[in-house]
């Protein structure tokens, strides 16, 4: 047992010590992203009552294309999920985006700022019905690059999006679909 457990380490050790990362620029790469965390949504109201939301999870993934060694276009989609006052919601939220990526002296760690429109699907128990509606974020993260094809990834958000309703068998109210939520992943670069 212990051969095998220094086989694996000596194994690992090797692979990410294979090569230099050169993470500086992802120009021209294609990239697949697995991320997870947790989310603070923004309270709601429902008919005369005030309702109070707890924090969720947030979890999900998406596609990156690095366009030039500063800039990403970005497609990602996640589904969060949260308790509240009033029952519980659940948000699939499809973001289209942009990166601006800082290019620094340590090429493993690539911080970047971002930006773009997100299109908020929001489904309630209860019966309730909530309307989708459109908003926008605004991001910052950091890449750290294990290898060529592979990155670790932090990133914060923050929603903007205006309120839209909620109509169930109880009354009707508005729905606050903003929220801060910070996750973590990684990315793995197809070439």
């Amino acid at each position: 047992m212990k051969k095998l457990l220094a086989i694996a380490c000596a194994t690992a050790t090797l692979s990410l010590a294979a090569g230099p990362a050169l993470a500086d620029s992802i120009q021209g790469r294609l990239g697949i992203t697995g991320k997870i965390g947790f989310m603070i949504p923004s309270d709601n109201d429902f008919g005369p009552f005030d309702n109070k939301t707890n924090a969720g999870i947030i979890g999900g993934g998406g596609l990156i294309y690095g366009i030039d060694n500063h800039f990403a276009a970005e497609i990602d989609i996640t589904r969060s999920a949260y308790g509240s006052d009033a029952g519980d919601f659940g948000v699939t939220n499809v973001a289209l985006g942009a990166q601006y990526r800082f290019v620094l002296d340590q090429p493993k760690l690539v911080p970047y700022l971002g930006a773009g429109l997100d299109i908020l699907m929001i489904d309630a128990d209860q019966g309730r019905e909530v309307d989708t509606t459109v908003g926008v974020h605004a991001s910052a993260g950091a890449d750290y690059f294990i290898m060529k094809q592979i990155a670790l990834t932090a990133e914060a958000k923050l929603v903007l999006a205006p309120d839209t309703d909620i109509n169930g068998p109880s009354g009707r109210g508005n729905f606050d679909p903003n929220n801060f939520s910070t996750t973590f992943g990684v990315r793995y670069f197809f070439n």
